[in-house]
């Protein structure tokens, strides 16, 4: 069994479902109708134009065109990181930027030389969609981790300078918050992964069967793919963190306010 095409006019008859949502949200007066609409056609737009540009790079197969794409895909999580945490885009982006690298890349070659071990999942086809899976979870991590973070720095000040005062270091002041960031972003992932497979299949693995391919085959793709994503994610939250925080506190030891976009 091989999987069925989709034409245009199928994909249309989906949007009828959309109307569902919509209507819960008229009833409930939500104020989110319009917003939901943008929402919906950015994501197709978005979609078919990544279709499009993926069907020119998977048929060229450059590692400088997969290259760049992760790169684009990497610099846009960044922005989108930053933006959704609240902070100000030159305080951190860069740190941000280098904790996504490290984290979308050291579990994708991993996974690529010594669980795939086939040096044709360089290729696009592999790369693009493996890395996607990976930069997708690190970034909703990040998200919660980075807010987490220093939005607890910034309403319990009191007690990381208490820690100062009584001589901790400044790493061991700032260890609670770590602590409490990293908790809070990996939870998610953490009871995706004991709930996977019962409560509901994960996207590699649906792909798989739905290609044709055999289920078990399914299931050990899914399973590397999963520690894959965790590993990536406590990679890039735990960087993301130790990589923003050293320019942002000032000779006092105090956390620089400027670094919140709110603050003027």
């Amino acid at each position: 069994m091989t999987i069925s095409e989709l034409s245009f006019f199928n994909l249309a008859l989906a949007y009828l479902m959309f109307i569902v949502p919509l209507a819960i949200m008229m009833w409930l007066r939500l104020p989110m109708i319009s917003d939901t609409l943008i929402a919906m056609v950015r994501m197709t737009l978005q979609l078919l134009f990544v279709g499009f540009y993926l069907q020119v790079v998977f048929k060229i197969n450059s590692i400088l065109l997969t290259g760049l794409w992760l790169l684009v895909m990497i610099v846009i999580a960044d922005l989108s990181i930053v933006r959704s945490c609240g902070l100000r885009l030159r305080a951190v982006a860069g740190g941000v930027f280098i904790s996504l690298l490290v984290g979308t890349l050291m579990p994708l070659l991993f996974f690529v030389f010594f669980v795939f071990q086939n040096s044709a999942a360089l290729g696009a086809q592999y790369v693009i969609p493996i890395s996607g899976m990976i930069l997708g979870n690190c970034l909703r991590a990040d998200i919660v981790g980075m807010q987490t973070f220093y939005e607890s720095l910034r309403r319990q000040e009191k007690a990381y300078i208490h820690a100062l005062a009584q001589g901790a270091g400044l790493m061991e002041a700032l260890l609670p918050f770590v602590r409490k960031a990293f908790h809070a972003a990996l939870a998610p992932t953490v009871a995706a992964m004991a709930t996977i497979g019962l409560v509901a299949l994960p996207g590699m693995m649906t792909g798989v069967i739905l290609a044709g391919g055999d289920p078990m085959t399914a299931i050990k793709y899914q399973i590397a793919i999963m520690i894959a994503i965790f590993t990536g994610t406590a990679l890039t939250v735990l960087l993301a963190i130790f990589l923003t925080i050293r320019g942002n506190i000032g000779r006092d030891g105090l956390l620089k306010q400027e670094i919140f976009a709110d603050q003027k």
